[in-house]
């Protein structure tokens, strides 16, 4: 099957998941209003959707809103290299949330295969510190399936395909932040969003 083909055959039965994206994005604006953290995390391809994520929070999407906190825990390569040399790279994501994270945040975490040693170390911190987990998979959900308190396992094979509809599953969620921190909805700003809008 040619590209677009499949990847129409892939969204078409990923229709199913839309409930669950719904779910997911509220749970994160959920924590982002409370005054929590959002943590990604992947290896690969899926690394770069991990880093995508978390800049469009920080930075922005579409709409000129405040910074959000979001910490994409591949993106800093002095804290891999230290923790991989030290505590061996299963543990270069899992050290990281247990020294940034707290009760109630929330951490993504991207693996097509969702056999990733790492993501799945990071996944059993996340529990441990009661922070909201999120499987973003594929295939039969691998080792992964399961352990999360949210699942979302793209249905197919192919690594690429599984990569495109994460992308389109980040965005559903940025989407939704956006919504509800779009100033120009907000009931009301406190005079540091004032202050950051200012200087936008």
């Amino acid at each position: 099957m040619k590209p677009i083909g499949e990847l129409l055959d892939v969204l078409t039965k990923s229709q199913a998941l839309e409930p669950m994206i719904e779910t997911t994005g509220r749970a994160l604006v959920d924590c982002l209003k409370r005054g929590g953290k959002a943590f990604s995390c992947g290896n690969g391809g899926s690394a770069a959707d991990a880093l995508h994520f978390a800049q469009e929070l920080v930075g922005r999407y579409k709409v000129n809103r405040r910074a959000l906190p979001a910490i994409c825990l591949n993106a800093d390569v002095t804290a891999l290299t230290c923790i991989g040399n030290d505590y061996g790279y299963d543990q270069v994501f899992a050290r990281q949330l247990s020294a940034f994270a707290k009760p109630g945040d929330v951490l993504v975490g991207f693996s097509t295969s969702g056999n990733s040693p790492n993501v799945l170390a990071t996944f059993a911190v996340a529990k441990a510190l009661k922070v909201t987990t999120i499987l973003l998979g594929g295939r039969d959900g691998g080792q992964a399936r399961g352990r999360c308190d949210y699942e979302l396992i793209i249905p197919s094979q192919n690594t690429a395909r599984i990569q495109e509809v994460h992308t389109l599953v980040l965005h559903s969620w940025l989407d939704y932040v956006d919504k509800e921190f779009d100033p120009a909805t907000a009931k009301s700003t406190n005079w540091m969003q004032q202050v950051e809008m200012a200087l936008v």
